[in-house]
C-alpha cells in the first residue's frame, strides 16, 4: 500500500503562482507513475500531468505552457508547479501513484482557488 501527503494548495490571483507537493511513503515498486488530477465544481475529475519514473511527461491540452510536472525520485516526491494560474483552474487537486503491484492510490486532495 502507497500513502501520499500533499501540499502547497491555496488561494491565488488570476496570474500567479503555486507550487503543489506530494510525497509518496510505503511500498512503493522503482517502475511507477506520479501524477496530478483535479476535480472543479460541478465536473469531474480529469487529468492533469503525470509523470514516469523514468522522467516522461503528460500534460493536459488546457495546463500545457503553464504547468510544469516533476519529480525527485530519491525521495518519492512529485511536484506541480502551476504558473498563470487562471480562475477555470480552480479545483482539488489530487495526486496519483501507480504502479503494476498496488495500481492507483491517491492523495488526500488541496484546494487550488484562483481569485481576484
Amino acid at each position: 500500500q502507497v500513502q501520499l501527503v500533499e501540499s502547497g494548495g491555496g488561494l491565488v490571483q488570476p496570474g500567479g503562482s503555486l507550487r503543489l507537493s506530494c510525497a509518496a511513503s510505503g511500498s512503493i515498486f522503482r517502475a511507477n507513475t506520479m501524477g496530478w488530477y483535479r476535480r472543479a465544481p460541478g465536473k469531474q475529475r480529469e487529468l492533469v500531468a503525470t509523470i514516469s519514473s523514468g522522467g516522461s511527461t503528460n500534460y493536459a491540452d488546457s495546463v500545457k505552457g503553464r504547468f510544469t510536472i516533476s519529480r525527485d525520485n530519491a525521495v518519492n516526491t512529485v511536484y506541480l508547479q502551476m504558473n498563470s494560474l487562471k480562475p477555470e483552474d480552480t479545483a482539488v487537486y489530487y495526486c496519483n501513484f501507480w504502479d503494476w503491484r498496488t495500481g492507483d492510490s491517491w492523495g488526500q486532495g488541496t484546494q487550488v482557488r484562483v481569485s481576484s
